[in-house]
């Protein structure tokens, strides 16, 4: 039940990471041809491709990118090593980029709840709150500690370790 849940939401979590990078395109080449064409920049562009469009595409898909296996790794160990052995390193494999990243969500969490609080505000065009731009990196890096977890404390059969 846990797994169908944490699935759920990394896919929702990667459906909206994707949404920003399809709407960073298109603000981006709309800046272009309204600059070209009508020499009108979009105002808005690049505060809010920078601050929070940019930090979202980042974060809200690594957990989901990480399920699919689909980031970049420097092996150190060879993937599967038989015996008990093996298992701790598999799970070791798994804890301790779980401590990093958890360590990563608990220090931007911080961060972002008090700029939250504090009413951290980029003026511009357009004042932006920033606390809910720096919200989307606690979110992506928490889901991907749950999935690490979830990964490295699993039951597995002999023939996954």
């Amino acid at each position: 039940m846990l797994e169908t849940g944490l699935r759920k939401l990394e896919d929702i979590l990667h459906i909206a990471g994707c949404l920003c990078l399809v709407l960073v395109a298109g603000l981006i080449n709309l800046d272009i041809l309204l600059r070209l064409f009508a020499n009108r920049p979009v105002q808005i562009q690049f505060e809010l491709t920078e601050l929070f469009l940019m930090p979202a595409l980042a974060c809200l898909s690594l957990s989901r990118v990480f399920r699919d296996g689909g980031h970049l790794a420097l092996e150190l160990t060879p993937e599967r090593i038989p015996g008990p052995f093996g298992a701790v390193v598999a799970r070791l494999r798994l804890l301790l980029p779980a401590l990093f990243f958890g360590a990563v969500t608990v220090m931007s969490g911080e961060f972002a709840l008090e700029a939250i609080l504090q009413g951290d505000v980029e003026y511009g065009v357009v004042d932006w709150s920033l606390g809910w731009a720096y919200a989307v990196v606690p979110l992506g890096c928490g889901v991907l500690v749950l999935r690490l977890l979830h990964d490295a404390l699993r039951r597995r059969e002999p023939a996954d370790l």
